[in-house]
C-alpha cells in the first residue's frame, strides 16, 4: 500500500478515530469526582510544590519561577502519559482487534490525540498563572505551536515504536517508567541548564529533544523571544526520524499482533 493510500484509510476511519478519543478521554476521568478538571488541578499542585522546594528552599527568587517551572512540567506530562498510553494502546485493545478488523495504528493515534487534548485543555492553567505573574505575551507568543507540534509527532513516533514492542515484550512498560524518570531529571524542568552546561554535561540536552521543546516553549511564552533554531531543527529532525522508524516497526509487525495479544 502506497503513501496516498494510507492517507485514504486513514481518512475513511476518522469517524472511528474521533470516538476512540473521546471514548479515552471519558474512560481516563472515570468515577473521578473531579473529571477533567483534574486535568488543571494536578499541574497546578505540582507548581506549587516545586516552586516551594526548589524556590523558596533553594533560594530562587524569580517572581515568575511557577510558570518556569509549570512550562516544563505540563510539556513533559503530555510526552510521558501520551507514550505511556500509546505504549498500551495495543495491549489493551486485545478484545477489539481480535474481533473486528480496524487498522491498528488508529488505537495509538487515539491514545496520543486523546492525551493530547487534555494537554492543551491543561495549558488553561499556564494562561492563568502568567496573568497571575504578570507574564507579558510577545508576538514571540505565535511561535509556541512549533515545539508543541513537534511534542506531538515526537510521542506519536514514540508510541508507534513503544506499542510494537509492548506486544512482543510486556517489560518494556516497566523499563519506559524508569526511562521516563531518567527524561523527566534532564529535561530541565525544575533547574536552570545553566548549572548543568558549567559542568561540561550539556551535552544532555543536545540529544534530548523534550528540553529542546520546552526551552522553546519557554522562549516563546515566558521570555518572549525568539527561539532557538538549532533546537528547533534538531528535535524535528529527531521527531521526523521517529515517526519513521516507529511507522515501518508496527507496519512490519502488526500482521503478527493477534498471535501475541
Amino acid at each position: 500500500m502506497n503513501l496516498k493510500q494510507y492517507f485514504k484509510n486513514f481518512y475513511r476511519y476518522k469517524y472511528l478515530l474521533i470516538e476512540l478519543v473521546k471514548k479515552n478521554i471519558k474512560l481516563k476521568y472515570r468515577r473521578s469526582y473531579l473529571g477533567i478538571l483534574w486535568t488543571m488541578i494536578e499541574p497546578l499542585l505540582t507548581m506549587m510544590v516545586l516552586t516551594v522546594v526548589f524556590g523558596t528552599f533553594f533560594g530562587n527568587d524569580d517572581p515568575q519561577y511557577p510558570v518556569y517551572i509549570l512550562c516544563g512540567r505540563l510539556l513533559y506530562s503530555f510526552f510521558s502519559s501520551g507514550s505511556k498510553a500509546g505504549l498500551k494502546a495495543i495491549s489493551s485493545n486485545a478484545s477489539m482487534i481480535k474481533k473486528v478488523y480496524v487498522p491498528k495504528y488508529i488505537y495509538v493515534f487515539s491514545a496520543i490525540i486523546s492525551n493530547f487534548v487534555t494537554f492543551l485543555i491543561s495549558l488553561i492553567v499556564l494562561v492563568g498563572v502568567g496573568i497571575v505573574l504578570k507574564v507579558e505575551p510577545t508576538i514571540y507568543l505565535l511561535q509556541a505551536i512549533v515545539p508543541l507540534v513537534i511534542l506531538f509527532v515526537f510521542s506519536l513516533g514514540c508510541g508507534l515504536i513503544l506499542s510494537t514492542l509492548n506486544v512482543f515484550f510486556r517489560d518494556i512498560e516497566y523499563i519506559w517508567s524508569v526511562a521516563t524518570l531518567l527524561i523527566m531529571y534532564a529535561s530541565a524542568i525544575f533547574y536552570q541548564p545553566d548549572k548543568v552546561i558549567n559542568t561540561g554535561n550539556g551535552w544532555i540536552f543536545d540529544i534530548n529533544p523534550i528540553f529542546m521543546c520546552i526551552s522553546n516553549f519557554r522562549d516563546a511564552v515566558l521570555y518572549g523571544r525568539q527561539m532557538n533554531m538549532n533546537y528547533c531543527m534538531a528535535s524535528l529532525a529527531i521527531a521526523v526520524v521517529t515517526v519513521v522508524v516507529g511507522a515501518v516497526l508496527f507496519y512490519r509487525k502488526q500482521d503478527k499482533f493477534i498471535l501475541y495479544v
